[in-house]
């Protein structure tokens, strides 16, 4: 096989969201590889196809680490408000959802379009369908050998980036390649599990009322989120549960409260002496879906009128409502993650520039790295805040 040479300056391995941002800010000859068809494939199927690029409210808090200062640097030197700046002077249009979730106006290709021209602009040679064979480390850099369309070429590189994510939705091509490099230098890499991720259930429990959603608070290991909660044939999905699963483990339970914004047990109470003819099943359903409400009557007594409830029972009820407890049996697994929880430990990467403490010359940025964002944008402001980071040194 004939194999060609070529001299550069940075070479960035994955074209998604951290990849293509340091590519384009790195400055100097980069060649950016990807083994997809089209760059930034993540991008474009986020959000509905709108991207949530980042978040209002976006801090360090909102990130899960086993190191959790590791994140303040990279997102304090480029923030939400900078990426902001950025998307309003290539004109795309934005808008907030809830929670400061921040989506395009019109679709994520915009996103990607920006990306590319910024690439474009810093002369940036993209290769597509492309893998990567072999990374050597040398006196210049880095020797890297690469494939694509069956010819060979070796590449000296005085950096090499990793920008290949995690495992999260292997049919979009995640692999675990960037935690091979780590482990091939000599890195650490923590745990790895699923992510933003639905729960679920061995006995298809929620098959009946599949479907149906409300707003809930979720509490796991003593961390709650308040927002809507979709029952499904397998278990529970919707933006709660997503949360959640960033902080659950196998035989850990998560308590639910059904009517976070209510106080029905004074609703009971008040209602008992005003429409005491009222049944009990009538009045949740004023605040819970039907089918819901159906669902419940096999769990809690739900029979009978307002006027007969004690207050021993509406006790009872109430407390049930607000912390009906529940042991996933699992979660769907990264078939549907939205990201990765873990990766490349952070001890052996500079905060500051997201370069390896061990080998000079080699980052790792994005979701390859044991920093993970909440649900709502939190994990595109990593990887756009971790890629400008890493940029900004591969400048001097």
């Amino acid at each position: 096989m004939q194999c060609k040479q070529m001299n550069i300056d940075t070479l960035v391995i994955g074209a998604g969201a951290a990849g293509m941002m340091c590519a384009a800010h790195a400055g100097g000859r980069v060649l950016l590889l990807d083994h997809a068809r089209s760059p930034g494939e993540k991008i474009r199927i986020s959000g509905g196809g709108r991207c949530n690029f980042t978040n209002m409210y976006c801090c360090p808090e909102a990130f899960l680490s086993e190191n959790p200062h590791f994140a303040k640097s990279a997102l304090a030197k480029f923030s939400q408000w900078d990426f902001i700046d950025l998307i309003d002077r290539h004109a795309i249009s934005w808008h907030e959802k809830t929670l400061g979730q921040l989506f395009c106006n019109i679709s994520a290709k915009d996103i990607i379009n920006m990306l590319r021209k910024l690439m474009q602009k810093a002369e940036v040679e993209l290769r597509l369908q492309t893998s990567v064979s072999e990374i050597i480390k040398n006196s210049s850099g880095f020797i890297v050998t690469i494939q694509n369309d069956g010819k060979m070429t070796k590449i000296q590189a005085q950096n090499v980036v990793i920008a290949t994510g995690g495992k999260s939705i292997p049919k979009m091509g995640a692999t675990g390649y960037a935690y091979e490099v780590a482990r091939t230098f000599g890195h650490r890499v923590t745990e790895t599990k699923p992510a933003l991720v639905p729960l679920t259930f061995a006995d298809a429990r929620f098959a009946k009322i599949s479907g149906v959603s409300c707003l809930t608070q979720i509490t796991v290991n003593n961390t709650c989120f308040k927002e809507a909660m979709l029952f499904t044939h397998r278990g529970l999905s919707g933006p709660a549960v997503l949360q959640a699963s960033n902080y659950w483990e196998p035989g850990t339970p998560i308590t639910i409260h059904l009517l976070p914004d209510k106080n029905f047990n004074a609703i009971l109470r008040q209602k008992r002496t005003k429409e005491g003819k009222r049944s009990l099943a009538n009045e949740l359903a004023k605040y819970l879906p039907d089918r819901l409400v159906d669902y419940l009557g096999n769990l809690i007594d739900l029979s009978g009128r307002l006027g007969d409830l004690s207050d021993n029972r509406i006790n009872l009820i109430c407390e049930n409502l607000a912390k009906w407890q529940l042991i996933p049996g699992g979660t769907e697994g990264y078939r549907t993650a939205e990201v990765t929880h873990g990766g490349i430990a952070t001890d052996e990467l500079s905060s500051k520039t997201m370069m390896s403490t061990k080998v000079k010359g080699l980052y790792f940025i994005g979701e390859a790295v044991d920093v993970t964002g909440w649900l709502g944008g939190y994990n595109f402001q990593w990887a756009w805040s971790s890629a400008k980071a890493a940029a900004s040194d591969l400048q001097r």
